[in-house]
């Protein structure tokens, strides 16, 4: 296994820039867990868990230089991290719908139809290029970039805000109407963040790059937190 000589920049973006988001994503999950393990408190911390994981996983395939462990090891990433969007839509059907109604049997088939939905992507010829000529960063085919957007915004995030809108239609309480505005908002951050990101490995223009990550650095602390604020805090109590 051939190990790549990271350079300072690119050890303080995976490794500590990175690495504290991860950090951060799990300190959320483990306050929302520290009074309640219930389910509703569980699919929103697994949304957390899942994204933090995938990006621990980068911190291995990282300085590694031998393509096809980097390329299992990127599709895991991109699968677990984004399994935050089922998760975030339990935690939603949850709410509207109630724990009774929102069996475990359930809210499982509709994390597992969008696992396996993501999955298909490791299928799509020449979906991604990781190696020496791209610097070992990922670039994305437009093949890659529509299917898994497509499935992203059609099994994640349409349902995810549509459900959300219902429920915000059924507060009464004008206080519970602004906490929910408040995770609407960090629902809408995550995934300008995750389709950013995506449309940025695909067109692979550096400046574009460089000026996303620092919009998208300010995105993957705000919106966590914004939906942490808006239902995180009310559901640990």
């Amino acid at each position: 296994m051939v190990l790549f000589q990271l350079d300072i920049a690119r050890i303080l973006q995976v490794y500590v820039a990175q690495g504290i988001v991860g950090a951060f994503f799990l300190y959320l999950a483990y306050k929302i867990l520290k009074r309640d393990t219930k389910r509703l408190n569980l699919m929103l911390s697994l949304g957390y868990m899942a994204a933090a994981i995938g990006i621990f996983i980068n911190f291995i395939y990282a300085p590694l230089t031998d393509e096809t462990i980097v390329m299992i090891l990127y599709y895991l990433t991109i699968i677990v991290m984004f399994a935050f969007v089922p998760f975030f839509l339990v935690f939603v059907l949850i709410l509207l719908q109630s724990e009774k109604l929102m069996t475990p049997k359930k809210q499982w088939l509709i994390v597992i139809i969008y696992i396996l939905a993501e999955s298909g992507c490791i299928f799509i010829p020449g979906g991604v290029t990781i190696n020496a000529s791209t610097g070992w960063k990922p670039v994305w085919s437009w093949a890659m970039f529509i299917y898994f957007v497509s499935v992203l915004v059609i099994l994640g995030m349409v349902p995810s805000f549509y459900y959300s809108s219902k429920i915000y239609q059924q507060f009464d309480d004008e206080q519970l109407k602004r906490k929910w505005k408040f995770f609407i908002l960090g629902m809408c951050g995550i995934y300008i963040f995750a389709i950013g990101t995506l449309l940025s490995n695909t067109l692979n223009i550096q400046a574009f790059r460089t000026i996303w990550s620092l919009f998208a650095m300010i995105l993957v602390i705000s919106s966590p937190l914004l939906i942490y604020y808006g239902v995180g805090r009310q559901i640990e109590k």
